[in-house]
C-alpha cells in the first residue's frame, strides 16, 4: 500500500486493497431532524440495509507487524467523532495503543460511504498512536450531519479494527455484535449509565451521556432527544472499549434547556438505556 501526504491532503494509492464492511442496521433508522446542523442546501439521508458480517481474521493475537505475543497487553480501543474543532469537516480520531493497523483500508471503506478524507495526520503520545483525520461528504464538500451516516462511520472504523486487530474484540462492546471474541466482561447498564445536563452559554445546554455501547446507539440517542422537540446542534461521540460517551450541544426553541425539560430528557434517556435488551424480542 502507498500513501502520499501533500499540503495536508491524504491521497490513497489506486492499489489500496478495499475491505468489505457490512454493518448492522441501527434499531432506529428514521429521524425527524438533522444532527449537528450545518448550513447545507438540503438534507441528504443515508440508510443502511446491509447484514452484519463478522470480520475474518487468522489469529486473535495478530498485531501490526504480523507477529504474535501472547503476553502482550491489549490496549483499550478508542474512536472519537466530533464536530466542534473544525468548522468545515467532521473530525475522527482512532487510538489503539501503539498499533497503527489498517489506516489506508479504513480510509478506503469510508470513501465507499460517499466521504472524502481532506486531511490526516498520525501523532504519538503516552497513550499511543492517534490517527486523526478530517472527513466531508463527497456530494456536498461539507461535514457529516446525518446521525445514521455518523453511526455507519463509527461501525466501519470498528469493523476494520476487528478485521486487522482481532485481539481488540474482547475489549469492545462490538465484539459481542460482530467480533471474533466477545468481551471478557459485561457492563451493568444501571451502573454504567450517567446522564447530566449543564448550562453552556446563553442559547444552548450541554448534554453528557455515558452508557454501555452497542451498534446503533448514536442514532437511538438522537431520536430520543428529538422526539421531545429538543434540537441537537453539534457534539462529540466517543467509543471507549465497552462504553460510549456522548456530548451534545442542545437547545429548545433557541434557548437553553430549562430544569423541568432537563428532567424529562434525563428520564427519557434513562428509561430507554436501562431497558432489558430482551424486551423487544420477548414476544
Amino acid at each position: 500500500m502507498a500513501v502520499a501526504v501533500a499540503s495536508g491532503i491524504l491521497l490513497l494509492s489506486p492499489s489500496t486493497r478495499a475491505v468489505e464492511c457490512r454493518l448492522p442496521v441501527p434499531r432506529c433508522c428514521s429521524l425527524r431532524c438533522s444532527l449537528f446542523a450545518a448550513p447545507i442546501p438540503s438534507k441528504i439521508r443515508y440508510h443502511s440495509d446491509a447484514a452484519t458480517t463478522a470480520p475474518r481474521a487468522a489469529s486473535p493475537k495478530t498485531v501490526e507487524d504480523g507477529n504474535s505475543n501472547e503476553t502482550d497487553t491489549v490496549p483499550t480501543p478508542k474512536v472519537i467523532i466530533e464536530q466542534d474543532s473544525d468548522p468545515d469537516a467532521t473530525i475522527v480520531e482512532i487510538t489503539f495503543g501503539d498499533r497503527l493497523g489498517s489506516l489506508l483500508d479504513t480510509m478506503k471503506s469510508l470513501k465507499n460511504l460517499g466521504l472524502n478524507v481532506v486531511k490526516a495526520n498520525v501523532y504519538l503520545d503516552s497513550s499511543g498512536k492517534h490517527n486523526k483525520f478530517a472527513i466531508t461528504r463527497a456530494s456536498t464538500g461539507r461535514k457529516v450531519d446525518d446521525p445514521e451516516l455518523l453511526e455507519a462511520i463509527r461501525l466501519t472504523i470498528i469493523n476494520n479494527m476487528l478485521e486487522y486487530h482481532p485481539e481488540s474484540s474482547s475489549q469492545l462492546a462490538m465484539g459481542a455484535a460482530f467480533g471474533v471474541e466477545p468481551p471478557g466482561q459485561e457492563v451493568d447498564v444501571d451502573i454504567a449509565t450517567h446522564i447530566d445536563v449543564y448550562d453552556d452559554g446563553p442559547d444552548r445546554s450541554l448534554l453528557v451521556v455515558e452508557t454501555a455501547d452497542y451498534p446503533g446507539l448514536l442514532v437511538d440517542l438522537v431520536k430520543i432527544i428529538t422526539d421531545i422537540d429538543i434540537a441537537v446542534q453539534s457534539g462529540e461521540f466517543d467509543t471507549e472499549g465497552l462504553l460510549a460517551k456522548a456530548k451534545f450541544h442542545i437547545s429548545y426553541k433557541g434557548k437553553p434547556i430549562i430544569k423541568p425539560l432537563q428532567q424529562v430528557l434525563s428520564n427519557s434517556l434513562r428509561y430507554f438505556l436501562r431497558r432489558p435488551t430482551t424486551e423487544e424480542a420477548s414476544f
